[in-house]
């Protein structure tokens, strides 16, 4: 006869391995790429990526588990100076058309403290799809006072060279490496 604490253990090792993650998608007015670089020594230039959409299968108990996926168009890029978006968008860097979209799907998740994990994942952009990791924090979960329902939030950060992905224009005057921080906010799905 097996004790009820054993009985409840394996129940309870049994609804835990058949946990999934949730789905979460992102909050657009509350989700943006920043990225900087250095501008022939002189100054740091800082531009954003927002508005994207993405998902996060998310799993709180297991974050390893969880994944998620993004897709930006290139054209929403702010610079804050028409004629330096015009420039990313031309044939020196992005050469970018209507349509056109950055994505990025995590293959992989380490958790590195309560709050930390290494998000691994294929980036592409420009036609040209590298492994790169992102540095991750959760901020905080738990029921949007607003929304009135689960809400997750996370930062993370990279560092890119923009020559690996066919952008290296004016390097090393114009530094190869970006700077990237995201910041994202992701609503549970209905």
């Amino acid at each position: 006869m097996k004790s009820p604490l054993i009985a409840a253990a394996l129940a309870l090792s049994a609804t835990a391995a058949f946990a999934e993650p949730e789905k979460y998608v992102l909050d657009a007015s509350h989700s943006q790429v920043l990225f900087s670089y250095n501008h022939l020594g002189y100054s740091t230039t800082y531009n954003m990526f927002s508005g994207f959409e993405g998902e996060i299968m998310f799993d709180a108990e297991a974050p390893e588990n969880s994944s998620v996926s993004v897709e930006l168009p290139v054209r929403s890029l702010f610079t804050g100076w028409e004629q330096r978006f015009e420039h990313f968008m031309g044939a020196d860097l992005f050469n970018a058309a209507e349509g056109d979209m950055v994505t990025f799907v995590s293959t992989g998740i380490e958790v590195t403290d309560e709050n930390t994990g290494k998000i691994t994942g294929d980036l592409t952009m420009n036609g040209v799809t590298k492994s790169v990791v992102l540095e991750a924090d959760l901020n905080k979960t738990g029921d949007h006072p607003f929304a009135g329902k689960p809400w997750v939030g996370f930062d993370g950060k990279t560092t890119l060279l923009r020559s690996d992905f066919g952008l290296g224009y004016a390097a090393p005057n114009v530094s190869d490496e970006v700077e990237v921080l995201i910041s994202i906010e992701a609503a549970k799905a209905d």
